[in-house]
């Protein structure tokens, strides 16, 4: 108690000394990095502060929730602890968020501090309250009342509260990173309802598979865990919902925008679909090729049939998932586009992969002598299920057989994408014969283990085998592209990066900024299009710029970001930005 007393007293002098150095500092010289460090500073100690407090204040009410239990009890340090971080910690957040907020309608509301700062809280307020609601409201279910879940849930649903008023704030609200926490919110309810909606499916199709009428938790009553799933489900579409339509999260464009999209509704979804559709061919296979041989070596029907519930499940939502986002990916451009399609492509070159190196593993058991008890016959019908779940995904969004858009050749993400694959390919591939290796000595020095030496080596050999396949395929891609590109008559990269604010149709002209210049795009829109501004004499909306138009505004510029205003007409404005 004297230590937790000394640090809040420390706590409470540095916030001091930050409320009075904010108020009054004089004005730094232009160019001076005591701003940032001080916003830096005082927006963490804001973080921890509330933190602290909000842990405090979720102890205490969890003992008011708690009827059956005394106020203290023979928890004193854990009633002194909460009452510590309330009453000390709560008002020294409460000076320093009102000093630093009073600051928000000059430079500090441009700064990075106080974006990430409200992303960053608004995000864990959110996992912290939703996590803590749902699992209270699933409790419920089972007759478990969890009265310390449900307050922690309650205390930090208000901090969620608070911080979205803030992002709100016309005057306040932050310049940078001003929807990171939409589209961070829509990811986590993306997430926990997928799982739920998994959850419910999967025990429904459970019981009715193997006819089961309680579930495998002592004798529970089969209705129990899809309800459960099903309460985690809505509330993580409540949430989804909130963020991603509500908060017009599906409307951002570009950066954590895009890399959200690709990561959880594409990538996360396809994962998630493969998985299912993966266990669920591999369940077939084994009531056609494996069930003799499994029920005779003591598994039963019922164990074969087992995951077949949750895979069923799995595959269902996932493709729910992917599919609602794959629509999304045309309305982005083409950098998303094929961003989507290289990651679709890994996936189902990882899966092919996988499996192919399985299936070399379980031929190479069939000649070697097996352990007692062990079947290579289950192995290999896992492998199978992974290449035929994998392979068809790859080859549809690799297309090995067709030309390739010379445009997407020269594409920085299909170049990273290569280089990740054969790169990764190959040091997977020297790491497994590293092991080899090793086992080979290890079988010629008269190691006492037993086994021969096939059984030892037969699978880092599958995995060598099928990593050096993709590694060399896909050198010899990038090999080729770099041979096109080179024969290609190129332009110099001069702009990194270009910001393109526009009232018009972005698509066209982002095109031609990325062919003018090589250059990255990011898209601003106006708040007025150039429809609306139209000549208010003649109502008709005077034409964009051209793609010559672009090209001669930005010839000879150079810079690592670039600012394109277009409009009004065919005027194109050019400003480099300073680094």
């Amino acid at each position: 108690m004297i230590i937790g007393a000394g640090l809040l007293v420390a706590v409470g002098v540095v916030v001091a000394a930050i409320v009075i150095g904010v108020r009054r500092s004089p004005a730094p010289r232009e160019g001076s990095a005591q701003p940032t460090v001080r916003r830096l500073i005082a927006f963490v100690l804001l973080f921890a502060l509330v933190v602290i407090a909000a842990i405090g204040l979720a102890g205490l009410l969890s003992r008011l929730l708690d009827a059956g239990n005394p106020l203290v009890g023979d928890d004193v340090s854990g009633l002194a602890r909460s009452l510590a971080f309330t009453l000390v910690a709560g008002p020294f957040a409460a000076v320093l968020w009102w000093v630093l907020w009073r600051r928000l309608d000059g430079e500090d509301r441009s700064s990075l501090a106080w974006g990430l700062y409200l992303a960053t809280m608004s995000t864990v307020s959110l996992v912290v309250f939703a996590t803590a609601v749902l699992s209270s409201a699933a409790a419920l279910v089972r007759s478990d009342w969890q009265p310390r879940t449900l307050a922690t849930g309650l205390v930090w649903a208000a901090v969620w509260v608070w911080h979205a008023w803030m992002s709100g704030q016309a005057t306040r609200s932050p310049l940078r990173l001003p929807t990171a926490a939409f589209v961070l919110g829509s990811v986590f309810g993306l997430v926990i309802g997928a799982g739920g909606a998994v959850t419910a499916l999967g025990s429904l199709l459970d019981t009715a598979i193997t006819g089961a009428g309680t579930s495998t938790f002592a004798g529970a009553p089969w209705w129990r865990l899809p309800l459960e799933g099903l309460v985690w489900c809505a509330g993580g579409i409540a949430v989804w919902w909130w963020h991603w339509l509500h908060g017009r999260a599906v409307s951002l464009r570009g950066g954590l925008a895009d890399v959200a999209l690709l990561v959880s509704g594409i990538g996360g979804a396809a994962i998630l679909t493969l998985a299912g559709a993966g266990t669920t061919v591999f369940v077939l296979l084994r009531l056609g090729f494996d069930r003799q041989a499994s029920t005779g070596a003591g598994q039963s029907l019922a164990g074969i049939l087992d995951p077949l519930g949750n895979a069923l499940a799995a595959a269902s939502i996932g493709a729910l998932v992917w599919a609602y986002h794959r629509s999304l990916v045309p309305l982005r451009g083409d950098t998303t586009r094929l961003a989507a399609s290289l990651v679709l492509s890994g996936i189902g070159l990882v899966s092919a992969a996988s499996g192919l190196g399985v299936v070399v593993n379980s031929l190479l058991a069939a000649l070697a002598e097996p352990l007692a008890g062990a079947s290579p016959r289950a192995l290999l019908l896992g492998g199978i299920s992974a290449m035929i779940v994998g392979g068809p995904l790859w080859w549809l969004a690799w297309r090995p057989l067709a030309p390739v858009d010379p445009g997407s050749i020269s594409a920085t993400a299909r170049r990273v994408y290569l280089i990740l694959i054969f790169g990764i390919s190959a040091v997977v591939a020297l790491v497994t014969l590293l092991v080899i290796g090793y086992r080979i000595f290890e079988f010629g020095l008269g190691d006492v283990t037993g086994g021969s030496l096939l059984e030892r080596v037969r699978a880092p050999l599958g995995l060598l085998v099928a990593t050096g396949l993709a590694a060399g395929d896909h050198f010899a891609v990038w090999r080729h592209d770099r041979a096109v590109s080179a024969a290609t008559p190129g332009r110099r990269h001069t702009i990194g990066r270009v910001i393109l604010v526009t009232g018009a149709p972005p698509e066209p002209l982002r095109r031609a900024i990325a062919e003018a210049t090589g250059a990255s795009v990011t898209v601003w829109a106006r708040a007025e299009s150039d429809t609306e501004a139209a000549d208010a004499g003649t109502g008709v909306a005077p034409a964009g710029p051209s793609a010559a138009d672009l090209a001669a505004a930005l010839d000879g510029v150079t810079g690592k970001r670039v600012l394109v205003v277009t409009g009004p007409g065919s005027r194109v404005t050019v400003v480099p930005l300073r680094d």
